[in-house]
Protein backbone atom coordinates (compact mmCIF):
# COMPACT_ATOMS: atom_id res chain seq x y z
CA UNK A 1 0.00 0.00 0.00
CA UNK A 2 1.28 3.45 -0.92
CA UNK A 3 2.24 5.82 1.91
CA UNK A 4 1.50 8.76 -0.37
CA UNK A 5 -1.53 10.84 0.66
CA UNK A 6 -3.67 12.76 -1.81
CA UNK A 7 -3.38 16.46 -0.95
CA UNK A 8 -6.29 18.88 -1.10
CA UNK A 9 -4.41 20.85 -3.76
CA UNK A 10 -3.99 17.84 -6.05
CA UNK A 11 -7.56 16.67 -5.42
CA UNK A 12 -8.89 20.10 -6.39
CA UNK A 13 -6.83 20.12 -9.60
CA UNK A 14 -8.00 16.64 -10.56
CA UNK A 15 -11.64 17.54 -9.99
CA UNK A 16 -11.31 19.99 -12.88
CA UNK A 17 -9.80 17.60 -15.42
CA UNK A 18 -11.26 14.85 -17.58
CA UNK A 19 -10.53 11.15 -17.93
CA UNK A 20 -9.56 11.92 -21.53
CA UNK A 21 -6.81 14.31 -20.43
CA UNK A 22 -5.58 11.86 -17.81
CA UNK A 23 -5.51 9.04 -20.37
CA UNK A 24 -3.38 11.16 -22.70
CA UNK A 25 -0.99 12.20 -19.94
CA UNK A 26 -0.52 8.60 -18.82
CA UNK A 27 -0.07 7.44 -22.42
CA UNK A 28 2.81 9.91 -22.76
CA UNK A 29 4.43 8.01 -19.90
CA UNK A 30 3.89 4.64 -21.56
CA UNK A 31 0.85 3.63 -19.50
CA UNK A 32 -1.87 2.32 -21.82
CA UNK A 33 -4.15 0.24 -19.61
CA UNK A 34 -5.27 2.56 -16.82
CA UNK A 35 -8.86 2.98 -18.02
CA UNK A 36 -11.38 0.76 -16.22
CA UNK A 37 -13.04 -1.07 -19.10
CA UNK A 38 -16.74 -1.84 -19.15
CA UNK A 39 -18.03 0.33 -16.29
CA UNK A 40 -20.53 3.18 -16.58
CA UNK A 41 -21.82 5.76 -14.13
CA UNK A 42 -25.01 4.72 -12.35
CA UNK A 43 -26.94 7.99 -12.29
CA UNK A 44 -24.32 10.41 -13.67
CA UNK A 45 -23.25 13.14 -11.24
CA UNK A 46 -22.26 16.75 -11.98
CA UNK A 47 -19.01 16.33 -10.03
CA UNK A 48 -15.83 14.50 -10.95
CA UNK A 49 -15.05 11.56 -8.67
CA UNK A 50 -11.56 11.79 -7.18
CA UNK A 51 -10.20 9.66 -4.34
CA UNK A 52 -7.58 7.12 -3.42
CA UNK A 53 -8.40 3.46 -3.95
CA UNK A 54 -9.47 1.15 -1.15
CA UNK A 55 -9.95 -2.28 -2.69
CA UNK A 56 -12.12 -5.36 -2.28
CA UNK A 57 -11.34 -8.54 -4.22
CA UNK A 58 -13.91 -11.17 -5.11
CA UNK A 59 -13.17 -14.72 -6.25
CA UNK A 60 -15.66 -17.21 -7.77
CA UNK A 61 -18.09 -18.36 -5.09
CA UNK A 62 -17.83 -21.97 -3.96
CA UNK A 63 -21.28 -23.13 -2.97
CA UNK A 64 -20.36 -24.72 0.36
CA UNK A 65 -18.65 -21.48 1.50
CA UNK A 66 -21.32 -18.98 0.52
CA UNK A 67 -24.76 -19.77 1.92
CA UNK A 68 -26.95 -16.78 2.78
CA UNK A 69 -26.01 -17.23 6.44
CA UNK A 70 -22.48 -15.86 5.88
CA UNK A 71 -23.91 -12.34 6.00
CA UNK A 72 -24.46 -12.91 9.73
CA UNK A 73 -20.71 -13.12 10.27
CA UNK A 74 -19.27 -9.86 11.63
CA UNK A 75 -16.05 -10.38 9.68
CA UNK A 76 -17.68 -10.80 6.27
CA UNK A 77 -15.24 -9.03 3.95
CA UNK A 78 -17.85 -7.16 1.93
CA UNK A 79 -19.39 -5.63 5.04
CA UNK A 80 -15.99 -4.95 6.61
CA UNK A 81 -14.83 -3.15 3.45
CA UNK A 82 -17.84 -0.85 3.61
CA UNK A 83 -17.21 -0.11 7.30
CA UNK A 84 -13.45 0.47 6.95
CA UNK A 85 -13.07 2.33 3.64
CA UNK A 86 -11.48 5.62 4.74
CA UNK A 87 -13.24 8.94 4.28
CA UNK A 88 -12.44 10.51 0.91
CA UNK A 89 -11.43 7.17 -0.63
CA UNK A 90 -13.04 5.21 -3.46
CA UNK A 91 -14.09 1.61 -2.85
CA UNK A 92 -12.83 -0.38 -5.85
CA UNK A 93 -14.22 -3.89 -6.32
CA UNK A 94 -12.65 -6.58 -8.47
CA UNK A 95 -15.38 -8.99 -9.60
CA UNK A 96 -13.41 -10.46 -12.50
CA UNK A 97 -15.66 -8.54 -14.93
CA UNK A 98 -18.54 -10.87 -14.03
CA UNK A 99 -21.66 -8.74 -13.84
CA UNK A 100 -24.16 -11.60 -13.63
CA UNK A 101 -24.45 -10.96 -9.88
CA UNK A 102 -24.33 -7.84 -7.74
CA UNK A 103 -21.25 -6.72 -5.87
CA UNK A 104 -23.21 -4.24 -3.72
CA UNK A 105 -26.63 -2.61 -3.39
CA UNK A 106 -28.26 0.56 -2.14
CA UNK A 107 -28.08 -0.20 1.60
CA UNK A 108 -24.34 -0.87 1.65
CA UNK A 109 -23.61 2.02 -0.69
CA UNK A 110 -25.78 4.41 1.29
CA UNK A 111 -23.72 3.45 4.32
CA UNK A 112 -20.55 4.04 2.29
CA UNK A 113 -21.78 7.49 1.33
CA UNK A 114 -22.70 8.31 4.95
CA UNK A 115 -19.16 7.37 5.97
CA UNK A 116 -17.75 9.97 3.57
CA UNK A 117 -16.46 7.84 0.72
CA UNK A 118 -15.65 9.67 -2.51
CA UNK A 119 -17.20 6.97 -4.70
CA UNK A 120 -17.38 3.32 -5.67
CA UNK A 121 -16.19 1.42 -8.75
CA UNK A 122 -16.92 -2.22 -9.59
CA UNK A 123 -16.48 -4.27 -12.74
CA UNK A 124 -19.39 -6.44 -11.52
CA UNK A 125 -23.11 -5.83 -11.14
CA UNK A 126 -25.09 -3.56 -8.83
CA UNK A 127 -28.45 -4.19 -7.12
CA UNK A 128 -31.04 -1.48 -6.50
CA UNK A 129 -29.65 0.58 -9.36
CA UNK A 130 -32.31 3.29 -9.07
CA UNK A 131 -31.49 3.80 -5.39
CA UNK A 132 -27.76 3.77 -6.05
CA UNK A 133 -28.20 6.28 -8.85
CA UNK A 134 -30.07 8.60 -6.49
CA UNK A 135 -27.11 8.84 -4.11
CA UNK A 136 -24.89 11.93 -4.17
CA UNK A 137 -21.84 9.65 -4.20
CA UNK A 138 -20.58 8.74 -7.69
CA UNK A 139 -20.97 5.04 -8.49
CA UNK A 140 -19.61 3.09 -11.47
CA UNK A 141 -20.65 -0.49 -12.25
CA UNK A 142 -20.81 -2.79 -15.26
CA UNK A 143 -24.61 -2.98 -15.20
CA UNK A 144 -27.63 -3.52 -12.94
CA UNK A 145 -27.91 -7.10 -11.69
CA UNK A 146 -30.36 -8.42 -9.10
CA UNK A 147 -28.77 -11.69 -7.86
CA UNK A 148 -26.87 -11.44 -4.58
CA UNK A 149 -23.09 -11.51 -4.79
CA UNK A 150 -23.14 -14.86 -2.96
CA UNK A 151 -24.43 -16.62 -6.07
CA UNK A 152 -21.20 -15.97 -7.98
CA UNK A 153 -18.74 -14.00 -5.85
CA UNK A 154 -16.93 -14.50 -2.56
CA UNK A 155 -15.43 -11.39 -0.98
CA UNK A 156 -11.97 -12.62 -0.06
CA UNK A 157 -9.41 -9.79 0.32
CA UNK A 158 -9.41 -6.17 1.44
CA UNK A 159 -6.95 -3.49 0.33
CA UNK A 160 -4.74 -5.63 -1.88
CA UNK A 161 -3.72 -5.03 -5.52
CA UNK A 162 -6.63 -5.90 -7.82
CA UNK A 163 -7.71 -5.80 -11.42
CA UNK A 164 -10.83 -3.73 -12.09
CA UNK A 165 -12.05 -3.78 -15.66
CA UNK A 166 -8.58 -4.97 -16.74
CA UNK A 167 -6.90 -1.96 -15.10
CA UNK A 168 -4.32 -2.63 -12.37
CA UNK A 169 -5.34 -0.90 -9.14
CA UNK A 170 -3.03 -0.69 -6.14
CA UNK A 171 -4.28 0.55 -2.78
CA UNK A 172 -3.70 4.29 -2.65
CA UNK A 173 -3.84 4.86 -6.41
CA UNK A 174 -6.09 7.74 -7.46
CA UNK A 175 -9.42 6.93 -9.09
CA UNK A 176 -10.80 9.68 -11.32
CA UNK A 177 -14.29 9.26 -12.75
CA UNK A 178 -16.41 11.40 -15.06
CA UNK A 179 -19.15 10.82 -17.62
CA UNK A 180 -16.81 8.79 -19.83
CA UNK A 181 -15.70 6.33 -17.14
CA UNK A 182 -12.85 5.86 -14.68
CA UNK A 183 -9.08 6.28 -14.92
CA UNK A 184 -6.57 4.85 -12.45
CA UNK A 185 -3.66 7.19 -11.71
CA UNK A 186 -0.66 5.51 -10.04
CA UNK A 187 -0.11 7.23 -6.72
CA UNK A 188 3.47 8.28 -7.45
CA UNK A 189 2.34 10.12 -10.59
CA UNK A 190 -0.78 11.83 -9.28
CA UNK A 191 0.73 15.21 -8.39
CA UNK A 192 2.46 15.69 -11.74
CA UNK A 193 -0.51 14.33 -13.70
CA UNK A 194 -2.79 16.80 -11.93
CA UNK A 195 -0.57 19.73 -12.86
CA UNK A 196 -0.05 18.60 -16.46
CA UNK A 197 -3.74 17.94 -17.02
CA UNK A 198 -4.72 21.30 -15.57
CA UNK A 199 -2.52 22.91 -18.22
CA UNK A 200 -3.93 20.57 -20.87
CA UNK A 201 -7.51 21.51 -20.02
CA UNK A 202 -6.58 25.19 -20.23
CA UNK A 203 -5.17 24.73 -23.73
CA UNK A 204 -8.16 22.68 -24.87
CA UNK A 205 -10.56 25.37 -23.66
CA UNK A 206 -8.66 27.81 -25.88
CA UNK A 207 -8.73 25.40 -28.82
CA UNK A 208 -12.46 24.78 -28.48
CA UNK A 209 -13.08 28.52 -28.43
CA UNK A 210 -11.03 28.89 -31.60
CA UNK A 211 -12.83 26.03 -33.33
CA UNK A 212 -16.21 27.51 -32.41
CA UNK A 213 -15.06 30.71 -34.10
CA UNK A 214 -14.29 28.80 -37.29
CA UNK A 215 -10.61 27.87 -36.94
CA UNK A 216 -9.28 24.63 -38.42
CA UNK A 217 -7.46 22.10 -36.26
CA UNK A 218 -4.32 21.62 -38.39
CA UNK A 219 -1.55 23.62 -36.81
CA UNK A 220 -3.83 24.46 -33.87
CA UNK A 221 -4.36 21.11 -32.21
CA UNK A 222 -1.55 20.48 -31.45
CA UNK A 223 -0.23 24.03 -31.75
CA UNK A 224 2.54 23.46 -34.30
CA UNK A 225 2.25 26.95 -35.78
CA UNK A 226 3.89 29.86 -33.97
CA UNK A 227 0.91 32.10 -34.68
CA UNK A 228 -1.34 29.78 -32.68
CA UNK A 229 1.16 29.59 -29.83
CA UNK A 230 1.16 33.39 -29.72
CA UNK A 231 -2.66 33.45 -29.77
CA UNK A 232 -2.77 30.99 -26.88
CA UNK A 233 -0.34 33.03 -24.79
CA UNK A 234 -2.37 36.17 -25.44
CA UNK A 235 -5.58 34.32 -24.54
CA UNK A 236 -4.06 33.16 -21.25
CA UNK A 237 -3.01 36.68 -20.35
CA UNK A 238 -6.45 38.02 -21.24
CA UNK A 239 -8.39 35.35 -19.32
CA UNK A 240 -6.02 35.03 -16.38
CA UNK A 241 -5.61 31.31 -17.08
Amino acid sequence: MSDWILSDETRDKLKKVSTASVATALYKRGLRNQFVQGVVPIGPKPVTMVGQAFTLRYIPAREDRNPISVFRERNHKQRVAVETCPEGHVLVMDARKDSRAATAGSILLTRLEKRGAAGVVSDGGVRDAVGVGALNMPAYFARPSAPTNLTLHEAIDINVPVSCGDAPVFPGDVMLGDGDGVMVIPAHLADEIAEECAQMECFEDFVLEQVNEGAGVIGLYPATEEANVAKFNAWREKTGR
